[in-house]
């Protein structure tokens, strides 16, 4: 490679909105956040770094912040059933061969992991897969809606040169369904210098897309078991759901104390999050949630029902109540006593600066692409 530097493609079809601040896209999922915040690090590690992702309407190698985009299709785009290969898998393939990477990130189990593991295979380059949920590793459950694409999925996956995993959990289930060595990468935050001393009038906040494992209907009843309490509810409709999307929003008009606000784009959720006293997270599974990260590191504690290996409970950055009946008075022993809710958010806070940057996962993820695949950056 010489004194050139290395090359490092991330392939996330929703994450140009998020690294242009884009707010006409509002349905934000975390693993574009993560793309966004580990390519600009790249970058600032002086690595020639690119983005494939959807077309959403911006000029094609455009370069923004240092990350050069190379797009693929525009959804729906094409005629039924030939769409899958034209222009959805043309557009892909060209992309990735114009980014001409050394190095391949992508995360979210799918048909995008096959087609990556295919192209660097032919053109002998390296790949990352990057774990999001839980049931990436549990074959028949994973977030998958075509068997199709559940065999390009499981294809990529066991050629994948280095597989990331967000817990020791989903390290476990990586080694007992396929056999597969992981390592665990800390998930990467992005930290405001300081928190904006501003009025806290979010009692409790709730930030998701709308899916069924994230049990939006639990956020109601909560909601209704505690009147005197003020919620917010954020988060757009998932294709596959967007009838529990309909429904929450009807269902949401009839509580007094919750404003359900809808589909929010990244550049402006955290403003919420400085808002808010607690968050409130209702899903019965995850990968790690890039919106704990968001939480915590603006002094807000987490109340969620998931705890990733322990942490919320282990370090003291929030409850993690056992049944729904649990989660009221979790919740309001943050709300009735402000001198512990502010204890474990800063606690909270501190704990995201000293392990969650974006720059220090950038550069575990660098050693580890110079141990497993001898690249370097010069």
């Amino acid at each position: 490679m010489g004194n050139k530097a290395p090359k490092i493609c991330f392939v996330e079809a929703l994450a140009y909105p998020v690294l242009s601040g884009d707010k006409r896209q509002s349905s934000t999922g975390g693993e574009s956040v993560q793309h966004t915040l580990l390519a600009r690090a790249f970058a600032e590690l002086g690595w020639q770094v690119s983005l494939v992702c959807r077309d959403v309407g911006q000029e094609n190698g455009t370069v923004v912040d240092g990350v050069q985009v190379w797009k693929t299709y525009v959804q729906n785009s094409g005629l039924p059933y030939m769409r899958f290969v034209h222009p959805r898998l043309t557009s892909i393939w060209r992309a990735l061969k114009q980014a001409d990477a050394d190095v391949y990130y992508q995360s979210c189990a799918g048909l995008m992991t096959g087609v990556v593991a295919r192209f660097v295979a032919s053109r002998g380059r390296k790949m990352i897969f990057r774990a999001a949920h839980d049931t990436d590793f549990m074959p028949g459950e994973e977030l998958i809606n075509y068997d199709r694409d559940r065999h390009f999925y499981r294809y990529g996956l066991k050629r994948a040169g280095l597989i990331s995993v967000q817990s020791e959990v989903q390290q476990q289930l990586l080694s007992d369904n396929y056999g597969l060595p992981s390592v665990v990468v800390d998930m990467a935050a992005e930290i405001p210098p300081n928190v904006p001393d501003q009025k806290r009038d979010i009692d409790v906040l709730w930030v998701n897309n709308f899916r069924q494992f994230k049990r939006p209907e639990i956020v109601l009843d909560i909601a209704r078991a505690m009147p005197d309490t003020s919620f917010v509810m954020i988060g757009g409709p998932m294709r596959t759901d967007r009838e529990l999307y309909a429904q929450m929003e009807t269902e949401a008009q009839k509580v007094e104390n919750l404003n359900f606000v809808g589909p929010v784009p990244y550049s402006d959720v955290n403003s919420y999050f400085s808002r808010a006293k607690v968050f409130l997270n209702t899903s019965d599974s995850e990968g790690f949630p890039n919106s704990f990260l968001q939480a915590w590191v603006r002094c807000v504690p987490v109340v969620s029902y998931f705890d990733p290996d322990g942490f919320i409970a282990g370090h003291g950055l929030g409850a993690s109540p056992d049944t729904q009946d649990d989660f009221v008075p979790a919740l309001y022993a943050f709300l009735e006593n402000e001198a512990h809710r502010q204890e474990v958010g800063e606690r909270s806070r501190q704990f995201v600066i000293d392990s969650y940057s974006s720059a220090a996962i950038a550069k575990q993820y660098e050693q580890l692409i110079k141990e497993r695949f001898d690249i370097e950056n010069r």
